[in-house]
């Protein structure tokens, strides 16, 4: 958990007052790069986190979800009552400590603390802070909760997804959540930079929804030329054909399947091979994208019905030898055991206090020189209260006692 000289973010110092997802992703990888970052919760309002599953055990525990523990892990954590002037107070000293501020409060709820931005930057200007929320810090949207399928709603997702004769399915989770954090951390690094050049500190606004939109952007800009809606199409794409997701044989009583991409006549001429359709092969109305597009029902069946009778790993095989793109659909149970993220590092086992062991994902990153990595498990709550106040902050003893006597340390 000390900061490490080789590391990308050695002697970063950060204050994470964000929850869930969005916001705490940030914090994790810049601790995996070596910043020191402050995890500050309340054990009182329990954060979403910490209540989802998976949990070890199967068994609901605030101190058991995987959730929680991937996106805090390497962090210091701290309990604090935020409603208190106390704990408001011991918020202002870690930020006269921290180079960054990450938090994901209700827009408006920290200049009610007085402890937004503009106050904060008083006395500290060249302070960096970034709030990630649903919809940004202004505007008519500002105060909408921030629940991850409305902002894959309001971004477009969820318009965009499932087949066009039926209901939208949506994208599975909080979608926003995960992309915000990609484009929010780009921008926090050149803030960072931007302040070592020039000693000036930076405010960023993140909106999920706005960064999800930035993943359409296609979309976007094929409406801004032509005026084209983007309507969802299932499995199917724009320019590829066959293109979609396949019925396998089951296994053990779970359904499996298998994605296939047929980028070109070559492609096709291959899967029609090793189909054992020749007619298929040699048609000339196939030959062409928008011919094989015009004949996608025929097609898709032709391919469902000769996936349906083999294992999705052997239809993987031997389209993958053959160079025709296609792989399984992994399952929760393949994801542990896929030799490229075991080859990557992706999965790390971690000590923890309470379960023994866990496991979380290993850096987003891989570079060369400085590499990345978890340092720790996810803080227990309180795990580091006298740590960070001692260490950190440098409170006595007395002090200490009066805080955790009046309830602010929970």
């Amino acid at each position: 958990m000390n900061d490490h000289q080789g590391d990308a973010l050695a002697g970063l110092k950060v204050l994470d007052l964000s929850w869930v997802v969005a916001g705490p992703l940030i914090g994790r990888t810049l601790a995996d790069f070596g910043a020191r970052v402050v995890r500050v919760e309340s054990s009182v309002r329990v954060e979403t986190a910490r209540l989802m599953q998976p949990f070890h055990g199967g068994v609901q525990d605030k101190e058991g979800s995987a959730l929680f523990g991937n996106c805090n892990a390497g962090k210091l954590g701290l309990t604090l009552d935020l409603k208190s002037a106390e704990g408001q107070q011991v918020v202002r000293d870690l930020v006269a400590w921290a180079d960054v501020v990450v938090e994901s409060f209700s827009p408006g709820q920290l200049a009610r603390w007085g402890l937004d931005y503009d106050t904060l930057r008083a006395d500290k200007p060249d302070l960096v802070m970034l709030s990630t929320s649903i919809a940004g810090q202004d505007g008519p949207w500002s105060t909408l909760a921030g629940f991850g399928n409305v902002g894959s709603s309001l971004s477009g997702f969820q318009h965009l997804t499932g087949y066009a004769d039926r209901l939208p399915m949506g994208t599975f989770g909080p979608y926003t959540d995960y992309v915000g954090p990609r484009l929010a951390l780009v921008t926090l690094l050149a803030a960072l930079e931007h302040r070592r050049r020039t000693g000036e500190g930076a405010y960023i606004d993140v909106s999920q929804v706005e960064a999800g939109i930035f993943f359409l952007s296609p979309q976007v800009a094929h409406f801004g030329y032509d005026g084209t809606v983007a309507e969802r199409h299932g499995n199917r794409d724009e320019q590829l054909a066959p293109h979609g997701v396949f019925p396998c044989r089951d296994e053990g009583g779970a359904d499996r399947f298998v994605a296939v991409a047929v980028r070109d006549h070559a492609d096709w001429r291959v899967l029609a091979r090793a189909m054992s359709r020749p007619d298929l092969a040699d048609r000339a109305d196939l030959e062409t994208a928008e011919g094989r597009r015009a004949a996608a029902d025929e097609l898709e069946a032709a391919v469902a019905d000769w996936t349906a009778g083999r294992r999705a790993e052997e239809v993987e095989r031997v389209l993958q030898d053959a160079g025709v793109p296609a792989h399984l659909a992994v399952t929760s149970d393949d994801y542990p055991g896929d030799a490229q993220l075991a080859h990557r590092g992706h999965l790390v086992e971690l000590p923890h206090p309470r379960h023994g062991t866990t496991v979380v994902e290993g850096p987003r990153y891989a570079l060369s020189e400085t590499p990345g990595r978890p340092r720790a498990a996810a803080p227990t709550l309180g795990q580091h209260n006298e740590q960070v106040l001692t260490e950190i902050l440098g409170y006595d003893a007395d002090r200490i006692a009066v805080l955790t006597e009046g309830g602010i340390l929970r």
